[in-house]
């Protein structure tokens, strides 16, 4: 990596290397009717093929879109891609109705389990496993856990290679309660969500229920949670553990899961596989180390041959006070916090700390603006906002190095803010939404969301928009209709036989051996 010795020891990245920072941005939000209730339509046609349109598809609904960016060199590009995707996505959606994108990571009002829409794309085998992978995540989690939504930012820098990720990604797990505690947005729930479920949660208002400190109930014990993946210690002290780690899951056969079997009497499948995981993607995670793959390859096996080559963030919450769902103070933030996981002594993880780490995001998620609420840093008692505020002490000087790169003071206001928020807790966007919730809408969270959603609608399609960009993003959609129909009409594989190529361990690559 370019780098030269820095005054504390730790090494100061360059110029050069620092704009050469690289990101891209997914962001999930269910489409919603105007009453608050969960849209059960398909997929809007003008929106083109969920299948194989670059920048909007589905994610597990039917009724929950995906918008993607490209990979950006600047934050204020990435940002202002997301918009324009956003502002051709509300103007399809208008043509249609009524329908409008929910704003908050929680979702809106839900229907029976059985009745929310798995995602459809087309006939094609790989359409058809991805429909099927999602009626397997259903019979295992339950659909109403797979319609909360969020943002994931993909990151990269030039220069580090796969064990420098994994060094990354332990401190990010070591320090992701910040984050759980600046940025989450999800501390109230429409009770639909929770029904026949235990939970800890407290009734606010007759619809509604919370955690009175709560930041992130998406990322807490309601949300992307299994007693299966519980069984799963990932340790991420290298490539090679972590990916034997994730071969394992993909491989061993699960009792539960074997029960409901690939089929059902009828026929029709169930799930892709029977093992702890079905795919890769299964395996839930608040950072995974990422590889573009090719078409058909395993991510498993993409990460074995090549290596990590950038980082997936998952543990971001829609902010519904921000028009799309996240700002560029926030990415900047998220910037100098990878680099500081990146520059930072990162030991190896243990059983033990994996443990530790589990009970610092439930406690964070559930309480985290708690005061005086504790965390464990080694079996050690530590105050999550004097533990917070070192290592926002810690980003100054990396804030500093990306402005001096940039030309800017925005990387330094991003930290200075985040300083401030840590002590001022009812700045804090999961503050901000209960504080809006039972002031402004009467304890009811459907309420609330449902302003913001449709505020927010107002807000993209007053902006600005030109012909040409109209034009550009309905030959998109277009290309990705016609990109479709090519894959479905070049299948030759019955599709159990493409199944069982597809899912057999061979496809996994193989564990390196040192030369």
């Amino acid at each position: 990596m370019n780098t030269t010795g820095g005054m504390d020891g730790r090494a100061t990245l360059s110029a050069d290397t620092l704009r050469g920072i690289r990101r891209g941005i997914e962001k999930e939000s269910l489409r919603a009717l105007p009453s608050g209730a969960l849209a059960l339509t398909p997929h809007p046609a003008a929106l083109g093929s969920a299948l194989t349109h670059p920048h909007i598809t589905t994610d597990y609904s039917e009724s929950q879109l995906e918008l993607i960016t490209g990979v950006h060199a600047g934050v204020d590009a990435c940002l202002a891609e997301l918009t324009e995707i956003h502002q051709f996505t509300y103007r399809a959606m208008r043509e249609l109705g009524d329908e409008m994108l929910w704003v908050s990571s929680m979702p809106c009002g839900l229907p029976t389990d059985e009745t929310i829409p798995l995602g459809r794309y087309g006939s094609s085998n790989v359409g058809r496993a991805k429909s099927v992978y999602r009626m397997g995540l259903g019979h295992r989690y339950g659909r109403r856990m797979q319609t909360i939504s969020g943002i994931h930012y993909n990151w990269s820098l030039p220069g580090v290679d796969s064990e420098g990720y994994f060094g990354l990604i332990r401190n990010f797990r070591r320090h992701a309660f910040l984050l759980l505690t600046l940025f989450g947005a999800s501390p109230a729930l429409c009770k639909t969500f929770v029904e026949g479920r235990q939970h800890e949660l407290l009734p606010l208002g007759e619809g509604s229920m919370y955690m009175p400190h709560g930041t992130s109930l998406r990322m807490g014990r309601l949300g992307y949670q299994s007693d299966a993946q519980a069984t799963l210690a990932v340790s991420y002290n290298s490539l090679e553990g972590y990916a034997a780690s994730l071969h394992d899951a993909l491989t061993r056969p699960y009792p539960a899961y074997e029960q409901v079997g690939i089929r059902n009497p009828g026929g029709d499948y169930n799930q892709l596989a029977t093992t702890l995981l079905q795919i890769e993607n299964e395996f839930y995670g608040t950072i995974r180390p990422k590889r573009v793959i090719f078409p058909g390859e395993r991510p498993l096996h993409a990460l074995r041959e090549r290596g990590v080559e950038y980082v997936e963030v998952r543990l971001m919450d829609l902010d519904p006070f921000e028009p799309v769902g996240i700002n560029a103070q926030t990415l900047r933030f998220l910037d100098v916090f990878l680099l500081h996981c990146l520059q930072t002594d990162s030991p190896p993880d243990t059983p033990q700390e994996i443990d530790e780490l589990k009970h610092n995001q439930h406690l964070t998620a559930a309480r985290g603006r708690e005061p005086g609420l504790t965390l464990l840093r080694s079996g050690e008692e530590i105050a999550l906002t004097a533990w917070g505020a070192e290592i926002v002490a810690q980003c100054v000087p990396i804030a500093q190095a990306l402005d001096a790169a940039h030309g800017t003071d925005a990387y330094s206001r991003a930290v200075a803010d985040a300083r401030n928020k840590l002590t001022r807790p009812d700045e804090l966007p999961s503050a901000r939404v209960l504080q809006a919730i039972t002031g402004e809408h009467n304890n009811a969270f459907v309420s609330f969301v449902r302003e913001r959603s449709h505020l927010t609608q107002d807000h993209l399609l007053a902006l600005p928009w030109s012909d040409a960009q109209q034009a550009r993003f309905q030959a998109m959609a277009a290309a990705s209709v016609e990109e479709q129909k090519k894959i479905e009409a070049s299948d030759s594989l019955p599709f159990d036989i493409y199944l069982q190529r597809y899912t057999s361990a061979e496809r996994l690559g193989r564990p390196r051996v040192a030369a």
